[in-house]
């Protein structure tokens, strides 16, 4: 009978510690206003505080290290910036067009479609010459 009992205090001493160890979380949902307005108070941010968040990201460190630059010195020279420096960068970050590389393809092929219109090469096989 005493083995019982300490086997059943054991038992009920470990539920009530892991009972302790609970934790509550409320999850709720998010409006549109309150992401914008959280970007905003983020971009609002010093430069530095804003080249410092983008370069702390594992994205661009991995692209960073990619292309052979240390996210260290990356983070040393930022740092080295003056605020007004860091500011004009981090807007031009933020203005940059993403996805470059398709109006550059797309330029690509409109020039060899005219050409190829026009006679003078013979690429894609869906166009007529004018000669």
């Amino acid at each position: 009978m005493k083995l019982m009992q300490r086997i059943l205090a054991v038992t009920l001493s470990v539920s009530l510690i892991n009972v302790a160890m609970i934790q509550s979380v409320n999850a709720a949902l998010v409006s549109t206003e309150q992401v914008a307005r959280q970007i905003s108070e983020e971009q609002s941010g010093s430069g530095h505080a804003r080249l410092t968040a983008a370069l702390s990201r594992s994205d661009v460190r991995a692209a960073m290290e990619h292309q052979g630059v240390d996210p260290a010195l990356a983070m040393e020279r930022v740092s080295a910036l003056t605020d007004d420096e860091a500011g004009r960068l981090a807007e031009q970050i933020n203005s940059a067009p993403a996805g470059g590389i398709i109006g550059a393809l797309l330029l690509v092929f409109f020039v060899l479609l005219v050409t190829d219109i026009l006679g003078l090469t013979k690429v894609f096989p869906f166009t007529r010459s004018v000669r």
